[in-house]
């Protein structure tokens, strides 16, 4: 039996309350969405998450996807369970009404994509990457293009993929050999793609890839990369697919985990070459496909709060039904749950899963506000926190969704080592969300060059005086321990922040030695900010005599525990951050 329960009230509760709702229903597109009809649309997708996409999760997990010639199929179930999906209009519901899109807030497809996340992430990949196509075609493609192939992306009639990775090429996009040939009005694209998430399936009718490949004449290193549209099936003349494109998955890789999700190795150009289509200008692929990375950065991050959220309830139901032992001042066997470790194991789970859904959800309504809000300088402020954020989430809650997924093996106890019990996939699915899209280290490093020094701190300074508004709030509030607490993270991100502007330029070692535990420091101390204005939020409706008030009680001891167990690792993160590059580099390669 199915343990998850979709967490409608947190969800409902961050949006109504944190994630600057009311301004997004001012915006003219947007103004006729209210409360009610967001509830109905997040009960709906937890129906889909629970009957549809939950019970073929394991099926994903223990079968996986199978390649059978040329052609990958998908893991029981999810044939059937996509054509629920797109049956039902989820993959339009923030795609443009001008290509079949129901115009919705990104802030409300997070929260449906937190609940497919959860009950099936190896489906939710599927989707996901479509989304991000739709997102790089929407605002790079030509007019052509984009007529032909957005409607029928954002229906789900077809599905999309990332093309980055060759064997030669991981991170370092600049050593990509994939070449693309000119031929008339398209390209004839050869070479070989690895670790494509969803590069081959049976379960849409077209599959179209989003393609980085060198044209003949392009310079060396990244400046030389243009992005391609390369479909599964070549479209005939009046827009259906047609005969199959030259290209074939040659293999699926076996996994850790994710085993839904087919990670193919594509093989472009067998014969006379894979047909494509030049995507915006040449050699400017790199800068394309970052529209679609940030995207999936933060989609990325959503998975980790996904995974914590299934890990979380499924201990959570162990351990209130597991009798063992007697809890202090317990006279009788019962469950663990009443045993202080296992409570603080628990509230470990429910206070950072919390603080990731604030930290998602708020970022994902500075998304719709940098596109929508009426003002060009409140768009540029929120766009500044978009881009700021990106690899605090992505970083953040990924590394935190293998803490949250291991402690619930932890809870299980010995049975959590068997995969019977379903414990074990949720850390398994989880170890990959810090390595795709862009690694841990090369988040932090992105924060830490592009976010901090480029702006000389600018947006992390106004970030910090947010913080320092909220603080202000805890006080006036009561919240003192609260405020003290935050004050301290506070000071620690000031101080780690300027430490390295004050020195980067010194020393070459120095912004990528730090940025690892600069970015955990300031994550950690975003996370405590996010479960603060809950906590604030949850005092103002108890005081409001509004209904919920168990729940509202138990938001405030949530971010309690949060800042005593979860806040201090701000200060070690800092104090690291602010260590010497020569700790680091001390070794010479032959003292490893």
């Amino acid at each position: 039996m199915s343990t998850y329960q979709p967490p409608l009230n947190d969800m409902q509760f961050v949006i109504e309350e944190l994630s600057s709702f009311d301004a997004l229903m001012s915006i003219p597109g947007f103004d006729e969405l209210d409360h009610e009809t967001v509830g109905s649309i997040l009960e709906e997708a937890g129906k889909l998450a629970t009957d549809v996409l939950e019970p073929c999760n394991a099926a994903g997990d223990q079968i996986g996807a199978q390649i059978d010639g040329d052609n990958v199929i998908a893991a029981p179930g999810f044939g059937e369970a996509y054509q629920e999906f797109v049956n039902g209009g989820w993959p339009s519901l923030a795609a443009a009404p001008e290509f079949g899109g129901q115009g919705l807030p990104a802030l409300l497809s997070f929260a449906v994509d937190e609940l497919v996340n959860s009950s099936n992430l190896s489906f939710s990949l599927c989707p996901m990457l479509t989304q991000a196509a739709v997102e790089a075609l929407e605002i790079h493609g030509s007019t052509a293009l984009k007529d032909t192939y957005l409607p029928n992306l954002i229906s789900g009639q077809w599905t999309g993929t990332m093309d980055l990775t060759e064997p030669q090429a991981g991170s370092d996009l600049a050593a990509i050999r994939c070449q693309a040939l000119p031929e008339g009005d398209h390209y004839r694209l050869k070479g070989t793609k690895i670790y494509i998430s969803w590069g081959d399936h049976s379960m849409a009718e077209n599959i179209i890839h989003m393609v980085l490949a060198r044209l003949p004449d392009a310079p060396d290193g990244v400046r030389g990369i243009s992005l391609f549209l390369v479909p599964k099936f070549v479209l005939n003349d009046d827009g259906t697919p047609g005969p199959r494109n030259d290209f074939k998955p040659v293999s699926i890789e076996h996994k850790m985990g994710i085993h839904g999700s087919p990670t193919c190795v594509l093989q472009f150009g067998a014969n006379e070459g894979a047909l494509g289509y030049l995507i915006g200008e040449p050699n400017k692929g790199l800068m394309y496909m970052f529209t679609m990375m940030n995207n999936a950065r933060l989609k990325v991050g959503l998975e980790g709060l996904g995974i914590s959220e299934r890990a979380y309830q499924h201990a959570r139901a162990w351990a209130f039904e597991r009798v063992q032992g007697r809890p202090p001042g317990g006279t009788d066997t019962s469950p663990i749950a009443g045993h202080p470790d296992v409570r603080r194991m628990l509230m470990l789970q429910k206070s950072i899963t919390e603080a990731m859904r604030v930290m998602i959800y708020t970022t994902a309504a500075d998304t719709d506000l940098a596109q929508r809000a009426p003002d060009e300088d409140q768009r540029a402020h929120h766009q500044a926190r978009v881009d700021l954020m990106v690899p605090i989430v992505k970083t953040w809650c990924t590394e935190l969704s293998q803490e949250v997924a291991s402690l619930g093996i932890q809870i299980y106890g010995g049975m959590g080592y068997i995969e019977e019990t379903g414990a074990t996939q949720f850390y398994r699915d989880a170890r990959i969300t810090t390595i795709y899209e862009g690694t841990t280290g090369i988040q932090a490093q992105d924060f830490a060059g592009r976010k901090i020094i480029r702006d000389s701190g600018r947006a992390v300074y106004a970030l910090c005086d947010e913080i320092e508004d909220t603080i202000l709030q805890l006080g006036a509030a009561d919240m003192n321990h609260e405020a003290d607490a935050l004050t301290q993270g506070l000071a620690s991100m000031r101080i780690s922040v300027a430490w390295l502007l004050d020195n980067y330029a010194d020393d070459q070692f120095v912004t990528n030695s730090a940025c690892y535990n600069l970015l955990m420091n300031c994550s950690t101390v975003v996370a405590a900010w996010g479960l603060a204005r809950g906590a604030l939020a949850a005092q103002r409706r108890l005081k409001n005599k509004a209904d919920g008030t168990r729940y509202l009680q138990g938001k405030i001891s949530t971010a309690r525990f949060f800042f005593d167990h979860v806040l201090p690792r701000a200060l070690s993160f800092g104090q690291s951050a602010c260590a010497a590059s020569d700790t680091v580099m001390g070794l010479a390669d032959d003292q490893f």
